[in-house]
């Protein structure tokens, strides 16, 4: 997608989250949370990670409702997953699915850190551990799909071709 469309994007949406602001009926605390959240993914789209995160955490501090607390937590562990910090990135994911089970978006994430750390493994010759992690890997994109069948279709070639997957969940 061009730099253009992502800018028209971006501003659609805050026209629109501005607009909902003022008419949604919701507290002042509810209100802020939500302001914060979005001050978070566009700080996030434009790669402010560190801005990103204030704005995250202050939406959590302030965010009660569990199914929205959820995805500013998937959020966070997106930009820890950015940047490399895997353990940190399972973590948020972690809390993410506690709060909401049919985050599929979660699961697969979880699913392609394991499966990188496996093959990170089989490059340092620990076959055992790869293996481990691949089953991981499997474990969290079966319930993916389980939730999303028509995604992860890359997902659903791997476990199909490495036998990690019944013909019952496919397609």
């Amino acid at each position: 997608m061009s730099q253009r469309n992502d800018n028209f994007i971006d501003k659609t949406f805050t026209l629109v989250a501005d607009i909902l602001l003022k008419i949604f009926p919701a507290s002042k605390q509810d209100k802020q949370a939500f302001s914060y959240y979005r001050g978070g993914l566009a700080a996030q789209s434009q790669g402010d990670y560190a801005e990103a995160l204030e704005n995250y955490y202050e939406a959590l501090r302030l965010e009660e409702d569990f199914y929205d607390r959820s995805f500013i937590l998937y959020n966070i562990g997106l930009i820890y997953a950015n940047n490399g910090e895997y353990v940190q990135a399972l973590t948020y994911y972690q809390q993410a699915l506690e709060l909401n089970v049919n985050l599929s978006q979660a699961l697969n994430n979880i699913a392609v850190i394991y499966h990188y750390q496996g093959i990170q493994a089989i490059e340092k010759q620990n076959n055992q551990f790869a293996k481990s992690l691949f089953d991981k890997a499997g474990e969290y994109w079966r319930q993916a799909i389980r939730l999303a069948p028509g995604n992860y279709i890359e997902a659903q070639n791997w476990l199909k071709t490495t036998g990690r997957i019944s013909s019952d969940l496919l397609y």
